[in-house]
């Protein structure tokens, strides 16, 4: 049976341990963030631009600005489209532009659509991939740090218990 001299000490312990992970955590967690926008700040990634769908004009609810002539897949002369309008559901009021790397297309119809495409953006995934290497790395690193401060800390000592001083 533990003595309860043993039991306090192990009880210390322990708690010591706890406060020390708890004080790793939290520094893990302010730290990892840190490296986390550090990286996205070096790479130069606009999240903005990265997630968001391109501006398209809908006849429906904008009011159109201004027509040019473009090349359009499927034409053979240029054909005349909305390069700047308003939308009325925008409350800014700024004037919207198409870009120029959306592509338009004649359908088999003979209407005029958006290709979509494919297009892979692998910022995004080089992104998700950094935050998932940083995420491991803290779960590590809090791991790794906390076993070595147990060992550091060595179980309860039995010279204390046993009276030899």
């Amino acid at each position: 049976m533990i003595a309860s001299s043993e039991y306090d000490l192990e009880e210390e312990r322990e708690a010591k341990i706890r406060r020390f992970a708890s004080v790793v955590t939290a520094g893990l967690i302010v730290f990892c963030n840190v490296l986390l926008l550090f990286g996205v700040w070096v790479s130069g990634v606009n999240l903005d631009e990265l997630v968001k769908t391109p501006d398209l004009f809908d006849a429906k609810e904008d009011v159109c600005l201004r027509l040019s002539w473009e090349r359009v897949k499927g034409a053979a002369d240029p054909v005349r489209l909305c390069s700047e309008w308003i939308k009325l559901a925008d409350p800014s009021g700024k004037p919207h532009q198409l870009t120029k790397d959306i592509a338009v297309k004649r359908g088999p119809d003979g209407q005029y659509y958006v290709d979509r495409g494919v297009r892979p953006d692998f910022r995004l995934l080089g992104l998700a991939l950094f935050v998932g290497v940083v995420l491991l790395f803290g779960m590590w690193a809090r791991r790794y740090l906390v076993s070595r401060y147990r060992l550091q800390i060595g179980p309860a000592d039995s010279r204390s218990s046993s009276g030899l001083h």
